[in-house]
């Protein structure tokens, strides 16, 4: 008898340990669907651009307003919101811009112009910033010390293939389902609601500590240890997010110009290419070195603009798409060999902080162009713009490359030996 009670405690400990470990591998597959869905949520309109066009007489620089609202809201975000699920925890900040997101659905579900369209956008992009930096920074807490990098792999995979589902699935209810401008953001707004119900439930991985309120000032916070490598992959995280801007709001105009007569299934489709092959650019390069996939990453972007630009003048759509396809490789293996490269050395507590930093980098270098594309497609039409924006984004790629090129040397010889 006395043997069977001193084993009791340590089958106690031992499903004991099994709870905690199911507990955190559902917090963990929880907070990278989020990640999923709301990058889902972030292209889901990218299809349904056109209809706007036709139903409201949107021009091409309303369109890229409208795209970038939501890109500098969550900038915003980014930028007060960073690491407040540093102190106040990941649960209840995560908790909270679910439904956030779910009401900005709702507003994007009943605008009837572009007003209230970028309205909504701007809510969405807030409460997209808040929630990106504390789901990734859960993953990252979450991850499984014996699958080393599975987190980092998780932090730029999720993102990409939300974006290429949320394409690909407002693309099908545009054909298949009533309302197209209603119904997908009905199904995400459920889906939010049921992700912050969920997210109540998981693991809790960050200390509650004080600050909250200092954290709210905007300051973009690198830690040193990873401000060296945020430099050298900086230029070309600017390149791919830049083309990835292109393709996102300009993407079906573009295809409009090759094709006219084009369905607007494949206007859509053309951002679908671009995220869908990122998705399996980094699932492919999971175990490469990252500053390898970084370098190799921006080879594709000369020719995936070359062929892009061909396809205005008389190659037509298959140029189109496969620049975009080259433009997804490209976005795939430097958005995962930079976020590898910054998140190899960081402590616990610089983890959201740190996502926040390569976040605004990439939204920065996703909006501003495309800003600026938009304005100027109104005064030098649309072809013109292209070809200006394709030799800037390829002028990007070859600065990145020679720094990532002198970084590679210093990392394999002493510093006098590249000199010579």
């Amino acid at each position: 008898m006395s043997t069977v009670l001193s084993d009791e405690p340590a089958h106690c400990s031992v499903r004991a340990d099994r709870a905690r470990r199911r507990n955190r591998a559902a917090s963990f597959a929880l907070d990278a669907s989020v990640l999923a869905a709301l990058l889902a949520a972030s292209s889901a309109p990218t299809p349904l651009y056109s209809l706007y066009q036709d139903q409201w007489g949107l021009s091409p620089l309303a369109v890229t307003v409208v795209f970038s609202a939501y890109a500098l809201a969550l900038l915003l975000a980014l930028l007060t919101t960073g690491a407040l699920s540093d102190h106040l925890g990941r649960r209840p900040v995560l908790a909270a811009a679910l439904i956030v997101e779910a009401t900005s659905m709702a507003l994007l579900a009943t605008a009837d112009g572009a007003a209230s369209l970028t309205a909504a956008r701007v809510l969405q992009g807030a409460a997209t910033g808040v929630a990106t930096s504390a789901a990734g920074a859960a993953v990252l807490d979450l991850g499984n010390p014996q699958r080393p990098g599975r987190s980092a792999l998780t932090n730029s995979i999720t993102p990409v293939a939300g974006m290429a589902t949320g394409v690909l699935a407002s693309t099908l209810l545009v054909h298949f389902a009533p309302a197209p401008t209603v119904t997908v953001y009905v199904l995400l707004a459920a889906l939010f609601v049921a992700q912050a119900i969920a997210v109540t439930f998981t693991a809790e991985t960050a200390q509650r500590h004080t600050g909250a309120l200092r954290s709210l000032r905007p300051r973009l916070s690198v830690p040193p240890t990873v401000r060296r490598t945020l430099l050298t992959a900086g230029t070309a995280v600017v390149a791919v997010w830049a083309l990835g801007g292109f393709y996102s709001s300009l993407g079906p105009a573009l295809v409009g110009l090759a094709a006219p007569d084009a369905p607007q299934a494949v206007r859509g489709m053309v951002f679908f290419t671009l995220s869908a092959t990122a998705a399996l650019t980094v699932w492919i390069l999971r175990r490469t070195a990252p500053l390898a996939a970084t370098i190799g990453g921006c080879l594709p972007i000369l020719p995936a603009t070359a062929l892009t630009l061909s396809g205005l003048h008389g190659t037509g759509l298959p140029a189109i798409y496969g620049g975009a396809a080259l433009a997804g490789i490209a976005f795939g293996a430097v958005s995962q060999g930079a976020l590898r490269m910054l998140l190899a050395s960081l402590d616990a507590h610089d983890r959201a902080a740190t996502l926040a930093a390569y976040y605004i980098l990439s939204y920065l270098s996703m909006s501003l162009p495309a800003i600026a594309a938009g304005a100027a497609t109104q005064h030098y039409g649309l072809g013109n713009t292209s070809q200006a924006y394709a030799i800037i984004a390829a002028l990007l790629a070859l600065a990145a490359l020679a720094t990532l090129a002198a970084s590679w040397c210093r990392a394999a010889h002493p510093a006098d030996d590249c000199l010579r």
